[in-house]
């Protein structure tokens, strides 16, 4: 079903399933802050950025926007269908800092949230503009807000339905003293929502998580009506907690149309995390949709093939691609971090 306007409204942000136009990438070029904050090399970064966007290349145009400082490494590693676009850029989470672009009866425009970097955890300076940047480049209408938010904070089924936390939207380092109601207003006018679903998230920040708890790292939609959600299998372990309660907040959900969700089961890479790392993202729900194909953050591990078989049981039709991104999950995300869709317009 396709999400048409409702009134008010200035659009309608279609599934991430939808054909796309391009993807959206942000190339890594922060030395200081991958080597000093997260352990890793930059160049094993990048190595996992250009897996990720020469595998994405294979079904539809890659954008990768550069710092100008970068372009050696990035022209190195990326390979064809791979546009590099220069861009002055702080970090390389495309996903938060890029824009969510949206439909319009008339066309492709965007949305530029208020980009704070995830409640001021690192500079911003140049982030906080980078959504605006890309429509311009594009020449597509940009549509602003005051709503502190980043792509990774929400997931839609393109028939009305965002699911998102309350440890990041409601959290005071974004958006203090809004309410959920003046925030699900925000979503309706620009993305076209009927129905908000929020999730605790993580309200006690366990996991160490800089995004305070996005939604890209508890579930998934694989259609509407149908969740794929994290899970664990220690079930004493303190992040089993988290997983719990957002498991029991969709349980007693429904969706824009009235249906209960089905909820698929992808358990973690629990093998494959660093005891020795300060945060490292273990979530095969970090998850991209290409056209065509499924881009999945690999890990060298066994859990790697049961996770595979559940995103093609979930995803008939599309080729599951697994990609190995370990040195990428020293920095707290995963596939879908670091990718943004662009639509292809399609007339309602």
């Amino acid at each position: 079903m396709q999400q048409t306007t409702i009134p008010n409204s200035i659009g309608w942000m279609p599934a991430e399933w939808s054909q796309h136009a391009a993807t959206w990438m942000v190339w890594p070029h922060n030395q200081a802050l991958w080597e000093t904050t997260w352990g890793v090399t930059l160049a094993q970064v990048q190595q996992d950025f250009a897996r990720v966007a020469n595998a994405i290349a294979r079904f539809e145009p890659v954008k990768m926007l550069v710092d100008p400082s970068a372009v050696a490494s990035a022209t190195a590693l990326c390979g064809p269908g791979i546009e590099l676009i220069p861009q002055a850029v702080n970090d390389s989470w495309c996903r938060d800092s890029g824009p969510t672009f949206i439909c319009q009866p008339q066309g492709v425009v965007g949305v530029s949230w208020r980009f704070n970097a995830w409640g001021g955890k690192s500079a911003h300076d140049l982030d906080e503009s980078l959504a605006r940047r890309v429509l311009n480049h594009l020449g597509l209408d940009c549509f602003g807000t005051a709503l502190s938010n980043e792509g990774g904070a929400i997931h839609v089924d393109g028939e009305g339905t965002l699911i998102t936390t309350e440890s990041v939207l409601l959290n005071p380092n974004r958006n203090p003293g809004m309410t959920k109601a003046e925030i699900e207003a925000i979503f309706a006018r620009l993305l076209g929502i009927r129905k908000t679903i929020w999730l605790p998230g993580d309200p006690d920040h366990v996991t160490g998580d800089m995004t305070d708890g996005h939604v890209d790292g508890v579930c998934a939609f694989a259609r509407p009506g149908a969740l794929l959600v994290d899970a664990t299998r220690d079930q004493g372990s303190i992040y089993a907690d988290v997983v719990r309660e957002n498991r029991r907040a969709l349980e007693l959900a429904t969706d824009a149309q009235g249906r209960r969700f089905e909820m698929i089961e992808l358990f973690e890479a629990s093998d494959a995390v660093d005891s020795a790392a300060d945060v490292f993202c273990a979530s095969y729900t970090n998850f991209y949709i290409a056209n065509g194909a499924i881009i999945m953050p690999a890990y060298g591990i066994a859990a790697d093939w049961e996770a595979a078989q559940v995103l093609a049981q979930a995803f008939p039709g599309r080729e599951i691609v697994p990609v190995q991104i370990n040195h990428l999950a020293h920095g707290g995300g995963g596939v879908h971090c670091i990718t943004q869709q662009q639509p292809v317009w399609v007339k309602p």
